[in-house]
């Protein structure tokens, strides 16, 4: 069969790809795609053409796609050409604003395949280009990386990860520091225009052989900065005001690299009852006992609250394979069973304990004024309740860190897919490991006063209104159908959701107060029911948030209420169903 011209230029692609690839795994695999294509075997075509179809698109994320070869895959190649423009934007916004400066930068990497060898060429190709370079000394937690860029003034620093992707997967994530961002951005992930500027100069990089490695002249940093880390985030718990320690954890890495660092961390802070889950404990890129590396994800707790049973835990906390989020489960005192905590749960306790930390400290930390608590837009609206009757202000971001981490004297930030920033000074993201040490914290507190976190959060509802929340996802083979349900509903909005009528409809794609524009809906009901819907920023998903609020007068109602919520719930999600036609 005579190949068409489509097929022909794909093949030209691949065999220049693969006689250019500086990885001879991945060069390999690529020739024997070619191989099977010739053949005349299907699935190898429709392989190489997604491989080949378009370059993979650096954004706020940074890059994060499966590994293999062509240019919409991650790979050397695409990785070289992502340092390569990175360096050449650090050195002009450096440059602009601090002429004469040689720029600085941090690279860090996790255990995923590849990502040691992603992350030395990073070194060699900053270095080369005459940036002041420091190296990761080993596997690391995501959250030690952006500690690095603030603990040793950096410009920029990577990390390589792809965080609770699939295992084959992997990413690159781009913080910016000190000279290359404003104030307010220093130390968090990047936001426009930063990343269409760094797109930009990566579009310009030369041909592949032009991009520069040095042989040696970066530093690998002494394990010293984990140490300063593991310090740091100890330091947070407050045993003067919060002494009990008397709690029994399980804890899970989810076969990532925080396992060591957070053991270590909850042992300094005075946690000592810490059991590892053994099957998960060590990092393996393969991730064997889990479908899907992801704490939210049905049975990825499965073997921790297994463990949980066997040791009698009062608490399990999980962390994400790169560690900057955090799932806990406890046993509900109702059911007797064990359940993972949503993460607008765990928001609203971290919240309240960090409240009660500051009334504890009795006037130790001044002034409430600079103080602020924030959460993503589609994260519950009990954390602005229980910031507001404390004193403190309370602010609303886009969804993502890279929005809460840079609101202006951020205390304390969160978003309700189980990322929790609790040390604003030391990391400026998520962190799934200082996030353990306060929910360790408040789990013991609790316990020492003869209550669970439950317990807690029962109290919360009392005072603030019960808060019920839920998702719809929606994924979808064709990124146009994204477009056309958004559409659908920006054209037909719905009028009513759980029989309470619409009396706020916000398209937030045309910015919303203090928010910028970004693609999503917000609906408000005369009940305070909240209807969030918008395109998923990382995978091919219409995600829907919904939340209820039913008050509460007394602890007796409690029952009563949630099953309310719960059926309140189940009529929004019908409602929503059908305004997407589905």
């Amino acid at each position: 069969m005579i190949p068409s011209d489509a097929d022909s230029r794909l093949l030209s692609q691949a065999r220049e790809w693969a006689a250019q690839d500086p990885d001879s795994a991945t060069s390999a695999a690529l020739t024997e795609l070619i191989r099977l294509f010739e053949d005349g075997v299907p699935v190898a075509r429709q392989e190489l053409a997604d491989s080949f179809d378009g370059t993979l698109q650096f954004g706020t994320a940074g890059l994060r796609a499966a590994l293999g070869p062509g240019p919409n895959r991650m790979n050397r190649v695409v990785v070289r050409r992502a340092a390569a423009g990175l360096a050449a934007f650090l050195l002009e916004a450096v440059g602009e604003a601090a002429p004469g400066t040689a720029p600085r930068a941090v690279v860090g990497y996790d255990a995923r395949y590849n990502s040691d060898i992603f992350a030395e060429e990073t070194a060699a190709i900053f270095t080369a280009a005459g940036i002041e370079t420091f190296l990761m000394p080993a596997a690391l937690p995501t959250p030690l990386l952006a500690f690095a860029v603030r603990a040793l003034d950096c410009d920029g620093g990577v990390m390589v990860t792809a965080s609770h992707n699939p295992p084959q997967d992997n990413g690159y994530k781009v913080y910016l520091g000190r000279h290359a961002v404003e104030e307010s951005g220093r130390g968090a992930q990047i936001v426009a225009p930063h990343d269409a500027r760094i797109a930009a100069t990566i579009e310009a990089v030369g041909p592949l052989d032009t991009i520069d490695l040095a042989e040696r002249g970066w530093t690998i940093l002494d394990p010293s900065i984990v140490a300063d880390y593991k310090r740091a985030t100890a330091a947070l718990a407050a045993p003067a005001h919060f002494p009990a320690r008397d709690v029994r954890i399980v804890l899970t890495p989810m076969h990532g690299v925080g396992g060591e660092t957070a053991v270590s961390v909850l042992n300094a802070a005075g946690f000592a009852d810490v059991t590892l889950v053994a099957e998960q404990a060590e990092p393996d890129p393969d991730f064997p006992t889990v479908s899907f590396p992801n704490p939210e994800e049905p049975g990825a707790l499965d073997l921790a609250l297994k463990t949980a049973a066997a040791v009698g835990a009062d608490i399990v906390l999980a962390n994400d394979p790169d560690a900057d989020r955090a799932a806990a489960a406890a046993k509900d005192p109702d059911t007797g069973l064990w359940r993972m905590l949503r993460g607008d749960e765990v928001g609203a306790l971290l919240g309240a304990h960090i409240v009660a930390r500051l009334a504890a400290a009795d006037g130790e930390e001044a002034g409430t004024a600079h103080r602020v608590f924030a959460n993503s837009i589609v994260s519950s609206r009990l954390l602005s309740r229980i910031a507001a009757a404390a004193g403190y202000r309370h602010e609303e971001t886009l969804t993502g860190f890279k929005w809460i981490s840079r609101v202006p004297g951020l205390l304390y930030g969160y978003e309700e897919a189980l990322g929790y920033c609790v040390a604003p000074d030391l990391v400026r993201d998520k962190d799934g490991i200082s996030a353990a040490v306060l929910i360790a914290e408040l789990a013991a507190t609790a316990k020492a006063d003869g209550k669970t976190v439950f317990d807690t959060l029962d109290e919360l509802y009392l005072r603030h209104g019960l808060h019920a929340s839920d998702q719809l996802s929606i994924r979808v083979a064709n990124l146009g159908l994204l477009d056309a349900m958004m559409n659908r509903l920006r054209v037909s909005p719905p009028e009513s959701f759980g029989s309470s009528a619409v009396e706020t409809f916000v398209d937030l794609a045309e910015g919303s107060g203090s928010l910028p524009p970004t693609d999503g809906l917000l609906y408000l009901t005369r009940d305070l029911t909240r209807v969030i819907i918008r395109p998923s920023g990382t995978e091919p998903k219409l995600k829907c948030y919904l939340e209820v609020i039913h008050p509460v007068e007394s602890a007796a109602e409690l029952p009563h209420a949630r099953q309310a919520a719960r059926t309140a719930l189940d009529q929004v999600l019908g409602d929503v169903r059908e305004a997407l036609g589905l």
